[in-house]
């Protein structure tokens, strides 16, 4: 299968991420109006999305992996599936 050509990839797009974008943007300012924003910077939650905004502006053409591994737990090969509540 062919990827999809850059340019058509943005046509088809573009207003999908301009709105995300903006969404991003507008929570990114409640966060740093809000009372306390300055503990909120320090939480670390705050720097994850800090790192992934990192993420999407390097060139790396694997973006979307590396922030999902950003927001995700490291393999645990001892995890153990939790049984049902019964």
């Amino acid at each position: 299968m062919q990827p999809l050509a850059a340019a058509r990839a943005l046509d088809q797009f573009f207003l999908d991420a301009r709105a995300r974008l903006l969404d991003l943007a507008a929570i990114l300012d409640r966060i740093g109006r809000g009372a306390d924003a300055a503990a909120a910077a320090a939480d670390p939650r705050a720097g994850k999305l800090a790192e992934a905004l990192g993420v999407l502006r390097s060139d790396a053409p694997n973006k979307a992996e590396l922030v999902q591994r950003l927001f995700s737990l490291a393999y645990d090969p001892d995890w153990v599936r939790p049984a049902p509540r019964g």
